[in-house]
């Protein structure tokens, strides 16, 4: 009776997950499709098979092409360093802002709903109040022209369209904390306080609860935030855009002016640094299960 009883519950469950895979699978197919579908044609096009150019033959010339080239490598390490400190300033501001915001405090929900709000910002919008704030014709040059802080509007330090790219790390901070910072506050919440409150009986600091035992706990869901934002940091392409130098311009930049290139040649490419951008996102996600489940593991 009992094994009746188990069979009907499997059963029952293998029911409802079959359920569930058909009602999204329309929605699976779809995005599958095109993301797939996308991507093929792109790999396709990256090898220098195109038809209606004349070439029907494939080869690797143009990732000899851009591997050959200065300005390629140069967009490359200034695209990884918009990303990687964009992350590491972003994911280090939202761990303190999660802190804060776990506390009680008298108007805490304003403060809360401050700091979620520009998560429904675009951001081109963000980057455009970047723009009029921070460029050496924004509002804090003529605040600080007219304190005489200096002379002219020109002295104000170069933060738009500069070789450090500090605008658009301004924009990136600026729009990720939030977002790195709801997901950690989840996790503290989920957690609770018991674990530190045992670490602080047994006579612990603050400082040694936080890195032994509640920064371990937050890591996993550090990481899979950390690694979407430097994904989309690496292979966005409008905020360089706006607030980014001519020379060398970030990698999504590099690949979009290819590709709307007048000369049709250019275009392979332009897919073929699209297919290497690609690879890196597919590369952060196994590294990012890899360590998922070495932690899991440990």
């Amino acid at each position: 009776m009992a094994t009746s009883s188990f069979d009907q519950t499997e059963g029952h469950s293998l029911l409802e997950r079959w359920k569930i895979v058909l009602l999204l699978s329309p929605a699976l197919v779809i995005i599958a499709g095109l993301f797939l579908g996308g991507l093929i044609l792109g790999l396709i096009g990256s090898l220098g098979y195109m038809p209606l150019l004349g070439r029907e033959e494939f080869n690797l010339n143009a990732y000899r092409n851009i591997l050959a080239s200065e300005r390629f490598y140069l967009s490359f390490l200034l695209t990884f360093y918009i990303a990687f400190t964009s992350t590491v300033i972003a994911s280090l501001l939202a761990i303190g802002a999660a802190l804060i915001l776990r506390r009680s405090f008298i108007g805490r929900s304003v403060i809360n709903f401050l700091f979620q709000i520009n998560l429904t910002v675009p951001h081109l919008v963000g980057a455009v109040g970047i723009l009029y704030l921070f460029s050496q014709s924004g509002f804090f040059a003529r605040l600080a022209y007219e304190f005489e802080i200096i002379t002219k509007p020109s002295e104000f330090p170069a933060l738009i369209y500069d070789p450090l790219a500090i605008g658009i790390i301004l924009q990136y901070v600026w729009k990720e904390v939030p977002f790195i910072g709801l997901i950690l506050l989840a996790n503290m919440q989920t957690i609770g306080r018991d674990y530190e409150a045992a670490a602080r009986v047994l006579g612990a600091s603050r400082w040694q609860c936080f890195r032994h035992v509640l920064l371990p706990l937050l890591f996993p869901g550090l990481l899979a935030a950390a690694m979407i934002v430097f994904a989309f940091t690496f292979g966005a392409y409008e905020i360089p855009a706006l607030l980014g130098q001519n020379y060398p311009s970030a990698l999504p930049v590099l690949a979009y002016q290819a590709f709307t290139d007048v000369d049709l040649n250019a275009r392979p490419e332009a897919l073929a640094m699209g297919m290497i951008i690609a690879l890196l996102s597919v590369i952060m996600i196994f590294g990012y299960a890899h360590l998922a489940r070495r932690y899991v593991r440990s």
